[in-house]
Formats: structure tokens, sequence, C-alpha cells
């Protein structure tokens, strides 16, 4: 098939300009604005259970959205079923959560889980945030080669 100079001049073209808008598209965009961000899965350093310890795990939950976004009822599950609900938690539009393993003060921007033990398995696991109505809206996997943390997006 032989295309003609101006076809393939219009073609060059249409690519040239629509390729910047395709490129400014948020990553997250498919997750409904809501989404998993990074994941520290490996607290660092030797597991002690010390609070300390418990609190290096995390996953941070982004709102890529230009609204705030109410949490009440949000969970964040892993493969286990060990379940995190958020009780009233307003995201601002553009912000981000870190749910921390351990105990603590909830505070803008970080919530606490107030667990004793770890939550997420170092040698592999699955992170799912799931809506106030049962359904999934995003998760996240990862193996051991990940090192220690996971970025979801």
């Amino acid at each position: 098939m032989r295309i003609r100079p101006t076809a393939a001049w219009a073609l060059v073209t249409a690519t040239a300009l629509t390729a910047p808008l395709l490129a400014a598209v948020p990553a997250a965009a498919h997750q409904g604005g809501l989404h998993l961000a990074k994941i520290q899965y490996d607290s660092p350093g030797k597991d002690t259970r010390s609070n300390s310890s418990l609190n290096a795990e995390w996953v941070n939950i982004h709102n890529s959205t230009r609204s705030p976004i109410q949490l009440k009822g949000y969970k964040l599950k892993d493969d286990t079923g060990y379940t995190y609900t958020f009780g009233s938690y307003r995201i601002g539009a553009g912000k981000t959560v870190k749910v921390r393993t351990g105990s603590g003060r909830n505070a803008p921007g970080t919530v606490y889980w107030n667990r004793k033990s770890y939550v997420w398995n170092n040698d592999g696991d699955k992170a799912r945030l799931i809506k106030p109505t049962g359904s999934l809206l995003d998760s996240c996997s990862w193996t051991k080669k990940d090192k220690g943390t996971k970025n979801c997006h």
C-alpha cells in the first residue's frame, strides 16, 4: 500500500499535535481519581514490632481529583483479610493520606490503623481500596523483588 505524501503529512501533523495532549492525561485517570499511590510494605530495619517499626509500614492513598473526597466507610484490605475502615476523614483535592500500621494520633495527611502487628507481607501481598458500597476501587500487588516499597501508579 502506498500513502500519498499529503496523507502522510496529515498523519504526522495530527500525531504531533495530539501526542502532548495524550501525555498530559494523569496516569491515575482510570482509577476515578482516588487510588493507591505508594506502599512501604517492609518496615526498614529489623522487624521489632515496636510502634515506630509498625508505623514505618504504610500505604499512601492519593486523591487526584479537583474536589475533596469524604473517605468514611472506605476500606483498605490485604490478602489475609486485615481491614482498616476509615472513619470520618476528608482528603483534599490533589492530597495524599498515609495509613500507618501502628498507633498514633490521626492528623491531616496521616491516619493510624492502631495494630500491634504488621499487616503487609514482605514476600508478596495485595492491597485493596474498597468503596463503602463494597466494590473494588483500586488494588496494588507486589513480590519481594520490589524491595520494600511499591509505587502503584
